[in-house]
């Protein structure tokens, strides 16, 4: 795990996007950045990354960068590259465990190149290129598109060519500092980005026989379909922290200067996709993005145990104390037993960081995985719900840390399923079961029709599911066929959906079919489930994330979902269980016709 560090903001290019316009002379202390290596290493980061302003100015760089590897850290550098046009400075360089470098280059050529840092860099830039290759480096060269080289990026392509051990990166030019003041001039339409960029990518593939190495930031990836993969940022090269100058303490890598729309909220691949600038968006709207539906997408994250985050003695917290700002609030969840204290982390990027800490904070869904099985099947008894220790009350941290978790007492997912037993207990008449594969309630619906008081018909899309259940439910009428595909002629007095909504294609249009196929005065309930987090062991979460299990889930839709399109087809709610802090992740709607 990396952590970044700046050590000031004056550098040797003049760049027209400079995201530190404004602070070019702020530079921090030699001693401040020899605090800030020492700390990187005390919260077991592996790495070091310097970066500036320009980095490669400071005299003390060579000193910096042994004692990181003195402290058994590697060594990276985000720089412009101009100094590394020494053999010298490389080559102490890598005797310090240099290992990271990501370097700026802007065009293919010295006009290009120059023209957008405002300097006579590009020889010296490129010369750091060569030095650079072939020494086993996890070496990226980043062109930032901006107005003035968008129609140039196959240039950079032509002379990255020779160096297929560098990931050529393109990035979408951030509105900050320079870039902002001067918007109009310098940020062109995102999806003009994604049509050069893609062109670009394709140009060097071919011309490399498919071995070249490329990556993009800053640009949604509905507007670049095939390339999501390519996508990088500092989370896909492992940074955990960084720390401006005269900040006291490393804090959280996150997102939050890019925003996702609306229009995203339906998107499979809203977890991994950067969105918009918020800088652009504000300009430009978000019309140039459509959400990507009919994907699958997880319905659970990982959180994997990292490292000992001491104990609790005398009732103080050992993260309060140590410092809680380095710490992700949704991404680091600390678990408490006994007196000892563990870390854990997620990775994950099924899931936006907003995601996993509303799913952590606001809806308490996470919990302990108490099996030893790769796939959940008895939540009751494979999960035990986790809340904020009673530490936590009080703490004027609260609500910035990652916070310490414990094991709450009781079965939640038996406690919310009692409801919905007793609400089948109660049908009569003709019921048909939309999604009903799986073949739950069984216990409850078979005695409800053998003894005549419902006539029961099961609705499944998968052939081999519906043949299982023909087996299993002698008594049932079982129908093969898609909700959205719902015969219209047949009419029931009740209709359900348990936990098969996330599951339709087509929410809206599976709604209206259930509408359609009910009776008036009948009811319509839906029963499914929010996402959740599950805190493994390392190797416990490496089985189930390599195991055989397939997503099937479309969504992670929440109770207001369905109920928004059942009010626009003129259903009257009757009863709504939303999830929350001392829930399960299982939420119920039920409507009237």
């Amino acid at each position: 795990m990396k952590a970044l560090i700046k050590v000031g903001y004056g550098c040797n290019n003049h760049c027209t996007f400079c995201h530190t316009l404004d602070v070019r002379d702020v530079d921090g202390s030699s001693e401040e950045v020899e605090r800030k290596i020492d700390r990187a290493a005390s919260l077991g980061h592996t790495m070091v990354v310097l970066s500036g302003g320009e980095v490669t100015m400071r005299r003390e760089l060579v000193r910096w960068a042994a004692r990181s590897s003195a402290r058994g850290l590697d060594f990276g550098l985000v720089t412009n590259g101009r100094m590394l046009a020494y053999e010298e400075l490389v080559t102490k360089l890598l005797k310090h465990r240099l290992r990271y470098v990501y370097m700026s280059l802007h065009g293919g050529t010295a006009k290009i190149h120059n023209s957008l840092v405002r300097a006579d860099a590009f020889t010296q830039t490129y010369e750091a290129v060569k030095n650079l290759s072939g020494r086993g480096l996890d070496f990226t060269v980043n062109t930032v598109v901006t107005r003035q080289n968008l129609a140039h990026l196959r240039g950079v392509v032509d002379a990255m060519l020779p160096y297929p051990d560098v990931t050529l990166k393109f990035s979408m030019v951030q509105p900050k500092g320079g870039a902002d003041r001067l918007f109009d001039q310098v940020i062109p339409r995102v999806s003009d980005v994604a049509a050069q960029v893609k062109d670009a990518i394709e140009y060097g593939l071919e011309r490399s026989g498919g071995a070249g190495r490329y990556a993009h930031d800053g640009i949604p990836f509905c507007l670049l379909p095939g390339y999501e993969g390519l996508y990088d940022d500092l989370k896909t090269h492992r940074f955990a922290t960084m720390i401006e100058i005269g900040e006291p303490d490393f804090f959280p890598v996150d997102d939050r200067a890019k925003v996702q729309p609306s229009e995203c909220d339906a998107c499979a691949l809203r977890g991994p996709c950067p969105g918009l600038y918020r800088g652009y968006r504000e300009v430009h709207g978000d019309g140039e993005v459509r959400a990507k539906t009919g994907v699958p997408r997880s319905n659970s994250f990982h959180y994997v145990h990292e490292a000992s985050a001491g104990t609790v003695r005398g009732g103080r917290c050992p993260v309060k104390d140590d410092g809680v700002t380095p710490w992700d609030r949704g991404r680091h969840l600390f678990l408490r037993t006994g007196d000892n204290v563990a870390r854990y982390r997620t990775e994950s990027r099924d899931f936006t960081d907003l995601e996993i800490e509303a799913t952590k904070h606001d809806k308490g869904q996470v919990y302990l995985d108490v099996s030893a099985k790769d796939a959940i099947d008895d939540f009751a008894r494979d999960l035990v719900q986790l809340r904020r220790s009673d530490l936590c009350r009080g703490c004027p941290e609260e609500n910035a840390c990652a916070g310490m978790f414990e094991r709450a007492p009781g079965d939640p997912f038996t406690r919310d399923d009692a409801r919905v037993r007793a609400l089948l207990g109660e049908l009569a008449g003709d019921v048909l079961d939309v999604g009903c594969g799986e073949g739950r309630y069984d216990e409850i619906l078979e005695g409800l029709a053998l003894t005549g008081k419902v006539r029961y018909t099961g609705c499944e899309p998968s052939a081999a599911h519906a043949s299982l259940l023909r087996g299993r439910w002698p008594w049932a009428n079982i129908v093969e066929h898609d909700a959205e595909a719902l015969d219209a002629s047949e009419q029931f007095d009740h209709v359900l959906a348990l936990r098969s909504w996330n599951h339709f294609h087509d929410p809206r249009k599976a709604l209206a079919a259930m509408v359609r196929a009910l009776r008036p005065g009948g009811t319509l309930t839906i029963v499914d489930n929010v996402a959740f987090g599950v805190v493994r062991g390392r190797e416990h979460a490496a089985r189930a994330e390599a195991g055989q299990g397939r997503f099937e889930h479309y969504r992670n839709d929440d109770a207001g979902n369905p109920e928004e399109l059942a009010r626009e087809l003129g259903l009257t709610p009757v009863e709504r269980i939303d999830v929350g802090m001392q829930t399960s992740n299982q939420w119920l709607v039920r409507f009237q016709r």
